[in-house]
């Protein structure tokens, strides 16, 4: 299992050293990416702030998602995870954003969207965006445990990226 711990540690180093600040747009993980963050001493200098979006009303509100993303695609998709994500960099003096909405469970997955579906996505002040699905498997705890983890590694991936360029 992976440390979400640890995971928070290296993204505040990443930011750090990058001289960026972070911003979450989170659904299914109802806060759980920036309590990770914020449970790091000194994350102030590298967090801006969280938008915790489970309800669509939420979603169009904070983060100016669309009705006719939520209608056409669902709050479990790519394109609204998409406008989650920039809406959270328009909304905040953040440089990164991760966005995230999915099935935790134990109910309410589809034949299309079952249960343990996630999509993120992140956007940086460069304009860069990336959207990902995964199906994780196990609890609700153990889903939203997975989606946190794959949050944070996606923002510390793309800092290294930037760094390394």
């Amino acid at each position: 299992m992976v440390n979400i711990e640890q995971l928070a540690y290296e993204l505040g180093e990443a930011l750090t050293a990058k001289q960026w600040v972070a911003t979450t747009a989170e659904s299914c993980t109802g806060g759980g990416v920036s309590f990770a963050i914020t449970d790091i001493p000194g994350s102030s200098a590298w967090f801006n702030r969280a938008f915790i979006t489970y309800s669509n009303e939420a979603k169009k509100q904070m983060l100016s998602v669309t009705e006719q993303a939520l209608i056409e695609f669902g709050a479990v998709s790519e394109a609204v995870v998409f406008e989650m994500a920039c809406g959270a960099l328009a909304a905040s003096r953040a440089d990164i954003s991760v966005a995230i909405s999915g099935i935790a469970g134990p109910d309410g997955g589809s034949e299309d969207k079952p249960v343990g579906t996630v999509w993120f996505a992140w956007a940086d002040a460069t304009g860069w965006q990336q959207t990902q699905c995964c199906l994780f498997s196990g609890s609700r705890q153990q889903v939203r445990q997975q989606a946190i983890a794959e949050a944070l590694s996606g923002l510390i991936c793309r800092i290294n990226k930037v760094m390394d360029s």
